[in-house]
């Protein structure tokens, strides 16, 4: 017996649907989603290809398996890899830097069952830009203090830093003294010596090798963080009487 459809049942789109999942705060369900779509997916391949090798001889068995590994270790590697394609600061803004710092133990580092690998190079993407969003002041630290170790591991990169500071606090002192501001032109020509030479001091002194270095290693740390930590609620949900 064939049953009609219901005219008053609701359906909605799985982009609809996906949105007020991630506008809502239950990111987790979002992301169990994604997961579970992917799982799917991958068992009733593994089940099609059993059969089939079920009807096969010993020596397709056997490479039927041996392609089954290495089409999920290349699946894998294909999902690493488009970590390094994604653009995680799109969708970053300024109200991400005005909250309140994720506690690093329960929030940013969790414990093991906080990690897995993403499921796919959709579930990656997902993952970096809200991780991105929410512990957008943890990776800001991080890069602080790699940066920090970056010059105690090379002194000459902080004398450098530390003389471009004084270099700039000696040009506001004569100009302050000096009335630069009366006199536009020799503002202009002061500041442009000023930044001349102290893009010569940052350089003969490898500041740049030092921010290059704290940049590389925070952002490394970033987008590995970011694409496999999995995704927690970032709201309590709130309940109606």
């Amino acid at each position: 017996m064939a049953f009609s459809p219901n005219p008053l049942s609701l359906s909605v789109p799985d982009p609809a649907f996906e949105s007020w999942l991630r506008d809502s705060g239950y990111l987790e369900l979002l992301d169990h989603r994604t997961s579970a779509a992917a799982a799917a997916a991958s068992s009733s391949a593994s089940v099609s290809s059993s059969a089939a090798a079920t009807s096969a001889a010993s020596d397709d068995v056997v490479s039927s398996i041996t392609g089954g590994f290495f089409a999920s270790l290349l699946s894998r590697l294909v999902t690493v890899s488009s970590l390094l394609t994604i653009n995680p600061f799109s969708k970053l803004s300024a109200d991400d830097f005005s909250g309140d710092t994720t506690p690093w133990t329960t929030g940013f580092i969790g414990n093991c069952d906080s990690y897995s690998f993403p499921s796919s190079s959709q579930q990656a993407r997902m993952r970096v830009h809200e991780n991105i969003k929410r512990f957008a002041r943890n990776y800001a630290t991080l890069f602080i203090v790699f940066f920090a170790c970056a010059l105690y591991q090379m002194p000459l990169a902080l004398v450098g830093l530390l003389g471009s500071l004084a270099l700039w606090e000696l040009f506001k002192y004569c100009s302050d003294k000096w009335k630069f501001d009366r006199h536009p032109s020799m503002r202009k020509l002061s500041i442009g010596i000023g930044q001349c030479a102290t893009a010569v001091l940052l350089t003969f002194l490898n500041v740049q090798m030092a921010l290059f270095s704290a940049l590389a290693i925070s952002y490394s740390v970033m987008i590995l963080h970011a694409g496999f930590r999995k995704l927690t609620p970032s709201k309590k949900p709130t309940r109606g009487r």
